[in-house]
């Protein structure tokens, strides 16, 4: 009978596709897990590895052979994380996946909130761009997503956390920094500043912007928020930014203006796979979210 544990070492070859790092990240020596590796072709009387001196690779075989090993471990993984969750729905390990404009923003608001509410739940957090966070949950890599919702996600059950208003970043000397009464009208044939592609961000800031009769300024895309502020602040052109990610910056070159009512804004939420078996420990986690970012809220309204 095929063991759970050779279809791990199978999955970390394919990974890795080296013998001796696939076997540091299963714990094991080479030889164990090469050993392992021979035995389970013996048994299946197929090649699935084709090993050469400097890397190692999956034949035909293996390629088909992966996809159901990987649906197998999937489905194992759930199968422990259910008898977990009957036995203590609000403790062991959760993965959650954060968008790099959320991640460092939101993280300080909420993590000792969540560590509070649910002191026996490991956090472990993981920060990439919108499409791989969502192939990692669709592949049961992470458990949730923590993300701006974009209007084509699909396969997912949501849970609203907080509406995220944007502010126009402008140099100190721009003539819309700090305008009373600043409206997306306002933006009309100006140049914009965006994040590169793939994140969610330029999309919605494309999407304002573009309805505003705005252009975009395609002589740069920047890797991150914090690039997108430093050429803000050298005087490089405008943007929008996440109200998160503004409300302790102190770049003094660049100003923060808040539009008028209603503002452009995002909709920060929690993403789940649909009959995800934790879902007591998933209600806990937006349940404390929205009350850490309601404070916050209320405050500002204070």
């Amino acid at each position: 009978m095929i063991k759970i544990r050779d279809l791990q070492y199978l999955d970390a070859v394919a990974r890795h596709q080296h013998f001796g790092r696939a076997a540091e990240a299963c714990f094991v020596s080479q030889p164990t897990l090469s050993g392992q590796i021979m035995k389970l072709e013996d048994q299946l009387g197929l090649t699935l590895i084709e090993r050469h001196r400097k890397k190692v690779m999956l034949t035909a075989a293996g390629e088909a052979l992966i996809v159901r090993a990987r649906s197998v471990l999937r489905a194992a993984e759930d199968f422990e994380e259910t008898a977990k969750a009957l036995s203590d729905p609000l403790a062991g390990d959760l993965h959650v996946g954060l968008i790099p404009t959320v991640a460092p923003y939101l993280l300080p608001h909420i993590m000792s909130d969540l560590s509070a509410t649910l002191p026996n739940i490991d956090f472990y957090l993981h920060e990439n761009q919108t499409q791989v966070l969502m192939q990692q949950l669709d592949a049961g890599k992470l458990d949730v997503l923590v993300l701006s919702w974009l209007d084509d996600m699909e396969g997912v059950e949501r849970y609203h956390l907080f509406d995220e208003a944007l502010v126009l970043a402008s140099p100190e000397t721009h003539p819309l920094a700090g305008k009373t009464n600043l409206t997306l009208g306002d933006l009309d044939n100006e140049l914009v500043l965006t994040l590169e592609d793939g994140h969610c961000l330029r999309d919605e800031t494309l999407d304002y912007c573009f309805s505003a009769g705005a252009r975009e300024d395609n002589r740069f895309q920047a890797t991150s928020l914090e690039t997108l502020r430093y050429m803000v602040g050298s005087g490089l052109g405008i943007t929008l930014m996440p109200e998160l990610s503004v409300r302790d910056a102190d770049n003094s070159s660049v100003t923060y203006t808040h539009f008028a009512a209603p503002p452009p804004t995002r909709e920060i939420c929690l993403l789940v796979r649909p009959n995800y078996s934790r879902m007591e420990c998933v209600r806990a986690v937006v349940a404390t979210i929205r009350r850490s970012m309601g404070a916050i809220q209320d405050g500002d309204d204070q």
